[in-house]
């Protein structure tokens, strides 16, 4: 009596090829029930063997999507393999990091995306970092709290700052400057037009200054240690406009949908009183506010601020 020999089933190329063919034309991954969707005549083990066979020779990788699904996708080839040597779940903490780009993410949501364990997700992090795959920058919205990127990424401003904080400390005397030296600009600017005795209308054109000419100013100035952008400078702008200082007219530009910020130093009507200039005019709460309250004068730390002045 012979044994019966239990034979493996014998690997169709045919089935890799239709799976990356099929991860090719979705970038984005593919759900096992979409390529069981894609070849219904091929059983779940000649299925999974095909996978398989995919995933060890690095043509595919597994992941996660945003949903929770496990999804394959097609394994970009372009700069080889970074975490060459590590575990899938290496690869997998390592993809939704760098599918963050440059505004990073918190750890916690790298445990949601990923489902793994605090300590499995610590332990490969820290791995990840020793090969300068990846680093931990500290954000200004928490900074308590670190968020990861990839290591030569540079860090979005939304995480640093940008211009107006050094060391996730808000620079207050640098923008108070910047505020000082935007205003005088606009002010001159006013000044020249208006001994210029020209009429109404042309004075009042004249008075304008874009955002690209006060950046420009600024810059020629050198009074910022790191390089100001005009976004930066409109930031500074705005800030005018809110203290009634300033004014600002947008016009098209040549282009379609090109516009231009044009501002002007104005000169308020009439002083606001005193009652709008000190804390209580606009505060929200003043109708909750009472002494022994949980709002209070003697505890307000908008009305100390504003003595103090």
């Amino acid at each position: 009596m012979t044994a019966e020999v239990k034979q493996e089933p014998v690997l169709d190329t045919d089935q890799e090829t239709r799976i990356l063919l099929l991860c090719h034309q979705n970038p984005d991954g593919v759900t096992d029930a979409k390529i069981q969707e894609d070849m219904p005549q091929f059983d779940v083990r000649q299925r999974v063997t095909a996978i398989n066979r995919l995933l060890s020779t690095g043509r595919i990788d597994l992941m996660k999507s945003a949903s929770g699904k496990l999804i394959y996708k097609l394994k970009d080839t372009s700069g080889g393999d970074p975490v060459k040597g590590g575990d899938q779940q290496e690869k997998v903490v390592y993809q939704i990091i760098k599918d963050a780009g440059n505004k990073g993410i918190w750890i916690r949501d790298i445990r949601f995306k990923s489902n793994l364990l605090l300590t499995q997700v610590n332990k490969i992090l820290k791995n990840l970092e020793s090969k300068k795959l990846i680093k931990a920058v500290k954000s200004v919205a928490a900074s308590k709290k670190k968020v990861y990127m990839l290591y030569n990424l540079e860090p979005d401003r939304t995480v640093t700052g940008g211009a107006w904080y050094s060391d996730q400390d808000f620079e207050s005397e640098f923008v108070e400057v910047l505020n000082q030296q935007c205003y005088k600009f606009l002010v001159q600017k006013a000044e020249a037009s208006r001994r210029t005795k020209d009429d109404p209308i042309a004075q009042l054109n004249g008075s304008y200054a874009s955002s690209q000419d006060v950046w420009k100013f600024i810059s020629e100035l050198g009074i910022s240690k790191v390089q100001l952008s005009v976004e930066d400078i409109e930031t500074i702008l705005d800030t005018l406009i809110y203290d009634g200082k300033c004014e600002r007219s947008i016009v098209a530009g040549a282009g379609e949908g090109d516009q231009t910020r044009l501002y002007r130093s104005v000169k308020p009507l009439i002083q606001s009183t005193g009652l709008m200039r000190m804390p209580c005019g606009s505060c929200p709460v003043i109708k909750n506010c009472h002494e022994g309250g949980v709002v209070s004068p003697t505890t307000c730390v908008y009305m100390k601020e504003w003595l103090t002045l």
